[in-house]
């Protein structure tokens, strides 16, 4: 073996010296100091990538969270412009239905003329009834004066007769007053009775019948049998809160001046009678 070959030395043939302490120290010291550091800065990076997704998670609920907000708020949006509708078009219904031609207010204006139409009859048929009902005299006025008293609202009334001179009436029922007070009438003496000569029915204008007295009646109704005139109803005053006469009233004078007198005369005539409906003979030998 050469001696080459058992040297220790390198291919160079030198030998190469061990490291020395310090830079084998400064070497370690270096090497622990950085992975200390990377270490450091490892946590460091850790904590912050901790806080960031701390704080994306705090962005994600405040998105969530303004987004419903946003929901919400366009929600109350659309109900107020809903509501800003519905009053435009509850204000264009009230306008429409206060027109006089809208068809809900004809409607309603019709059907309470029918009400009052209906009732006016449903008056004048319970007041012809109670008219003709009467089987004596006495009845008979009697139901004169409730027609006038619940019917017209009349306070003072008298009804009238005719004695044989047909233009010199005689008060022989009469309500609020004496038959004294309603005296005898000569109706050539007095204006207001000129449509009395002439078979109409005749109205105080221009004042309320609340007011009338016994020199200025308020109304005066002649009472017909056929053409024949035979008495008046005359109406001196009303109720005070009867202002003033409506056509329901107008109609009940026309009962009056056509129906009164009958009732009061058939009254009559059967009393005569002895309360008596004439027999089947009566009838057949009846004459025009």
């Amino acid at each position: 073996m050469t001696e080459s070959a058992k040297s220790p030395e390198g291919r160079s043939g030198v030998r190469s010296d061990p490291p020395p302490e310090d830079l084998k120290r400064e070497r370690d010291t270096f090497i622990q100091q950085f992975f200390r550091r990377g270490a450091q800065i490892s946590e460091e990076l850790l904590s912050d990538i901790e806080r960031l997704r701390h704080q994306v998670t705090e962005l994600e609920s405040d998105n969530v969270r303004l987004r419903a907000q946003l929901a919400s708020d366009g929600a109350i949006r659309d109900l107020l412009r809903k509501i800003e509708e519905l009053e435009a078009d509850q204000r264009k219904l009230i306008h429409e239905s206060m027109r006089p031609d809208a068809p809900q207010a004809e409607f309603a204006r019709r059907f309470a003329e029918l009400e009052n139409e209906l009732a006016h009859m449903g008056t004048l048929h319970v007041a012809n009834l109670q008219l003709h009902a009467s089987t004596s005299i006495r009845r008979a006025f009697k139901s004169v004066r409730e027609l006038l008293a619940q019917f017209l609202g009349a306070a003072q009334f008298a009804v009238y007769w005719s004695d044989e001179d047909p233009l010199v009436l005689v008060p022989i029922s009469v309500e609020g007053l004496t038959v004294r007070e309603a005296r005898e009438v000569l109706v050539d003496e007095s204006a207001h009775w000129e449509p009395y000569r002439r078979g109409q029915i005749w109205v105080e204008r221009g004042v309320s019948p609340a007011e009338g007295t016994t020199s200025r009646p308020a109304a005066i109704i002649p009472l017909h049998m056929g053409a024949q005139k035979l008495g008046a109803v005359c109406v001196f005053r009303t109720l005070p809160q009867k202002t003033e006469f409506d056509q329901a009233d107008y109609e009940l004078f026309k009962l009056l001046s056509t129906q009164a007198a009958p009732a009061i005369v058939h009254a009559y005539l059967f009393n005569q009678a002895g309360r008596k409906a004439p027999g089947i003979q009566a009838f057949i030998d009846q004459e025009d």
